[in-house]
């Protein structure tokens, strides 16, 4: 079963590949055929083999040896091995199914952002439909009992409200961290696209689902931040334009070199990504009655 469910998800990774490529694009994922992009000639099945095609062709076009982005092969091979991880967190049940699902749609997001700094609609959206509609079968867990006059309310519409609530938390959290911001450095700190993400991670996992989310992304993506800022300082990142800037006296070399790296813009949905992804496979494992005490 691990080994079917690795076939299976490297496949579908090459579907992902697709989207990565098209949807920020606002082409169709089904139509016309994968091609390459310089020659247009449409790449045969043969050549359309996951992850292992990439090595075969030493990634580069069979017809116009355009170089193929490294991208394709780990994104089949990481939705593989995510499929596998997935199985065996959760079994044979429709939880997996649900996750599978989550875990696509996340991989799209993570990379999307990091290569287009796009958090597309078409996927955010898409996704929290389907968080709505799992809810009502797998529902995400909330942190209260919910029941009207000692009677329970259907689990199925329970599933919906927690799928809700938890939209709102992540959504609303995310919303208010960047008003703030703006507020603050009068400037935008993160795109509508990041709110747009943690509706439907909450929507998918929950009020608890999101705000492990948001606490572990935010964790990472600031780790990973001053670790490249600092970088960047030490290559001397922009050391022309600091130096020019500093010999018409708007500043101390080393305070303008720091200030120019700090404004590289780091990929938030992505780091968000990841963290959801961690999530996924840490919720079954964490005792939520000892936090909550």
């Amino acid at each position: 079963m691990p080994f079917f469910f690795f076939l299976f998800g490297i496949v579908i990774g090459s579907f992902l590949n697709v989207c990565i490529a098209r949807i920020p694009e606002g082409e169709s994922v089904v139509s016309p055929a994968s091609h390459c992009p310089r020659c247009l000639r449409p790449i045969a099945l043969y050549d359309n083999i996951p992850v292992l095609s990439w090595f075969v062709l030493r990634g580069k076009c069979r017809n116009c040896h355009l170089a193929i982005s490294p991208m394709y092969p780990i994104v089949e091979f990481l939705t593989g091995a995510l499929f596998v991880l997935t199985y065996y967190t959760y079994g044979m049940t429709p939880a997996t199914f649900k996750f599978l699902i989550f875990a696509c749609l996340l991989i799209i997001l993570i990379v999307t952002d990091i290569v287009a700094r796009i958090l597309p609609d078409a996927v955010n959206w898409f996704g929290f439909g389907l968080a709505l509609a799992f809810a009502t079968r797998v529902p995400p867990g909330g942190v209260i009992d919910l029941s009207v006059h000692d009677r329970r309310i259907p689990p199925m519409v329970v599933g919906v409200l927690e799928a809700v609530l938890g939209a709102a938390f992540g959504s609303l959290v995310l919303l208010g961290a960047a008003t703030l911001y703006k507020l603050v450095r009068k400037r935008e700190g993160m795109g509508m696209g990041d709110v747009k993400m943690m509706a439907m991670v909450g929507a998918f996992l929950g009020v608890r689902g999101a705000f492990l989310t948001i606490l572990m992304g935010t964790l990472l993506g600031s780790v990973v931040g001053i670790a490249l800022v600092s970088t960047l300082y030490a290559f001397g990142w922009r050391r022309n334009l600091a130096e020019r800037a500093h010999r018409r006296g708007l500043g101390g070399l080393a305070t303008l070199r720091w200030t120019l790296a700090a404004q590289y813009q780091l990929p938030l949905g992505s780091f968000l990504g990841i963290a959801a992804l961690v999530a996924v496979y840490a919720l079954p494992w964490l005792d939520w009655s000892a936090f909550l005490r």
